[in-house]
């Protein structure tokens, strides 16, 4: 790494102050981060990027440890934009940019991927690139940051665009074969990833890459009429690691695929991926979006302990077990990107009632769904629940503990006013249900009364 030049020395200590700042703010549990906090902060970083451009040349390419604490400083900026709902403004869009940029750098490492696997990447690119040039034309934010994340952007862009053209030189013959083995191989390395015996699992994949291996003559793979198409080595190659992995994990299953040497490294990647598999499952409760962090950082010091894309032992040897922890690992920057992209609109201090609304109205759905009988008394607890968040808003907005607005009003009243609709259209039913019951009671008793004579005897 390249030494911090003099006059680069106060930004740096600038910034570590700003990364100790974000990181109490951030393990502080016993209140909600408020949006005036980030504000402040992000002009802290905005005046520092400022700085930083006077005494920089934009044509030279830098890292020293200026860089890598104004990533550290952007990244953890970014999530706590996404804390509190402010998902559609530029400074959001970095963390799930870098969180992106990882997942295709190991993509193109790997080799393993298709079309469907590029077009939610290219997609949501798309979406991301849209917030900072809408942010850029409003001057929402300095030309320094619109211009950073956009020149990161432009580098996920470019590895995609990669991507697209290595599948563009397979041959349409063999793009089916591709595609087959892709999925085969996906399956290997979950299959390597679980513990205890595999072979009633690994039996039927490794049949299908014989039959597979099959259709080769010569060792090359034919098109119609016996051409050869070109792009045999894409294909060739991936069937290979396909009988490498099946094997890998036929030898090594009883020792849990992974040599001793790299048991710490499996279980701190397993233990990360559990973790965030339950954030998955509850996020909507427990996620505070800057918890992301930590985990961000630990799957970046493991990355790095790969030698020429493999993990190694003390004494550089290439223990077995590497195709289980490259699929934890890519699993892990999987499951962060999901968790990112899935962050709502909603600030951290309104994400309570926002989640208790869409309980509500899960459950008004429900019973609206399928029907009665069911009386006021049954609806008294949505009602209740629905007066209780209504007496919250002031002036029809939901206000902070420190006077501000949150972010996520639009939402939240959106969902309010659907779940009251929701509750009137059960009475309306519920009133129908009452007067049909009173028809039949009134049609009864005219049919009684009429069964009898005047001095009530029967004829």
């Amino acid at each position: 790494m390249a030494p911090v030049p003099q006059e680069e020395l106060p930004i740096l200590e600038a910034l570590i102050n700003i990364r100790n700042r974000l990181t109490a703010l951030k393990k502080d549990r016993g209140e909600f981060i408020k949006a005036q906090d980030v504000n402040s902060l992000h002009q802290a970083v905005v005046k520092q990027i400022t700085k930083l451009n006077d005494v920089r040349d934009d044509n030279t390419q830098y890292n020293n440890r200026l860089d890598t604490t104004l990533a550290d400083v952007f990244s953890l900026l970014s999530l706590f934009y996404l804390t509190i709902g402010k998902t559609r403004d530029a400074p959001a869009t970095y963390c799930q940019i870098a969180s992106m940029r990882q997942i295709l750098n190991h993509m193109n490492e790997s080799a393993v991927y298709n079309e469907a696997d590029l077009a939610p990447f290219h997609k949501r690119l798309s979406e991301l690139r849209q917030i900072v040039q809408q942010d850029g034309e409003h001057a929402k934010h300095p030309k320094a940051l619109t211009k950073l994340l956009e020149r990161q952007l432009n580098e996920c862009d470019a590895i995609v665009t990669q991507l697209q053209e290595s599948l563009a030189v397979l041959s349409p013959e063999l793009v089916p074969v591709h595609q087959k083995l892709v999925t085969i191989r996906r399956q290997l390395v979950t299959l390597a990833a679980k513990e205890g015996s595999q072979k009633a699992e690994l039996k039927p994949l490794q049949e299908e890459l014989r039959r597979i291996d099959s259709t080769r003559v010569d060792g090359k793979f034919l098109a119609p009429g016996g051409i050869v198409p070109s792009s045999q080595a894409i294909c060739s190659s991936l069937l290979e690691e396909c009988f490498e992995i099946a094997q890998e994990i036929k030898a090594h299953e009883d020792s849990k695929n992974v040599a001793s040497s790299l048991k710490p490294i499996y279980d701190r990647l397993s233990g990360i991926r559990v973790e965030l598999e339950s954030l998955v499952m509850t996020h909507r409760w427990s996620l505070r979006e800057t918890d992301l962090f930590n985990y961000s950082l630990s799957l970046q010091e493991i990355d790095k302990m790969r030698v020429d894309g493999k993990f190694v032992d003390s004494e550089g040897n290439r223990p077995p077990g590497q195709y289980v922890l490259l699929y934890l690992l890519r699993r892990c920057y999987g499951l962060i990107y999901r968790l990112l992209s899935s962050s709502e609109p909603v600030s951290e201090e309104l994400m309570p009632i926002a989640n208790k609304l869409t309980t509500v109205k899960k459950c008004l759905n429900e019973v609206l769904k399928y029907g009665g009988p069911f009386n006021a008394r049954d609806l008294y607890p949505y009602q209740l629940a629905l007066f209780q968040i209504d007496s919250l808003r002031k002036e029809g907005r939901f206000i902070g503990v420190d006077g501000s607005i949150p972010e996520g009003q639009g939402i939240i009243n959106a969902n309010l006013s659907e779940c009251h609709e929701l509750v009137e259209m059960l009475k309306e039913s519920m009133d129908e249900g009452e007067t049909e019951e009173d028809d039949e009671d009134d049609y009864d008793y005219v049919s009684d009364s009429g069964s009898e004579p005047a001095d009530g005897r029967r004829s």
